[in-house]
């Protein structure tokens, strides 16, 4: 284990301390969950948004898929995390900031992103804000990009009355058990191909 990854570690366990409904779990994701929910991507997919980056697991293995910093919004809510990360990997774009507010920013020049990596903790968080999170990165993504979720549960953490609101379908793409604890990725995408930002409206 290397001196990056003990004090990740650390990190993460401090930060879950905190804030655990926030954080959700007190280790970061392994390298065998960042590699099954990386594993779609690649330097053809264009711009990547990643929700809840934490320490850097799933942006690490981005880089190594091929994926620039320059091509990289990395949304983070905590401060430690996000001071880290804009460090760490200078040439991509850190915003600290809610993941619920992202379309409220604009990304890429306003070019569309092909894909979005979600570390966000799905299952804590209330209808109406996982609603204002989807609607948001649906609005960044191009038509047929797809939003990566993982999830610690037995069945996608976006339930069917959540994703028909959405106009989005969920698609298991794998699991994994060696990381701790075992963990599922979910594939979202559009039914349609219609970006569902319209719908915001209806939520409360």
């Amino acid at each position: 284990m290397t001196d990056d990854t003990v004090a990740d570690a650390f990190g993460f366990f401090r930060a879950w301390l905190k804030d655990p409904l926030m954080v959700a779990a007190v280790a970061p994701s392994g390298r065998a969950l960042a590699s099954l929910i990386t594993s779609e991507i690649s330097d053809e997919t264009g711009p990547v948004i990643e929700l809840g980056p934490g320490t850097g697991v799933f942006t690490r293995a981005l880089i190594a898929r091929g994926v620039r910093q320059e091509d990289l919004a990395l949304v983070e809510l905590g401060s430690e995390f996000a001071i880290a990360l804009q460090l760490r990997y200078s040439a991509a774009r850190t915003l600290w900031m809610d993941a619920a507010r992202l379309c409220e920013v604009e990304l890429f020049d306003g070019a569309p992103a092909g894909a979005v990596v979600s570390g966000l903790p799905l299952l804590s968080m209330k209808a109406g804000k996982v609603l204002r999170v989807l609607t948001g990165a649906f609005d960044k993504l191009e038509p047929d990009g797809a939003f990566y979720q993982f999830t610690y549960g037995l069945r996608c953490p976006v339930g069917p009355p959540l994703l028909a609101e959405v106009g989005l379908r969920a698609e298991r793409i794998g699991g994994t058990l060696a990381n701790l604890p075992p963990a599922s990725v979910y594939r979202l995408t559009r039914l349609h191909g219609d970006p569902p930002a319209h719908r915001l409206r209806h939520v409360s």
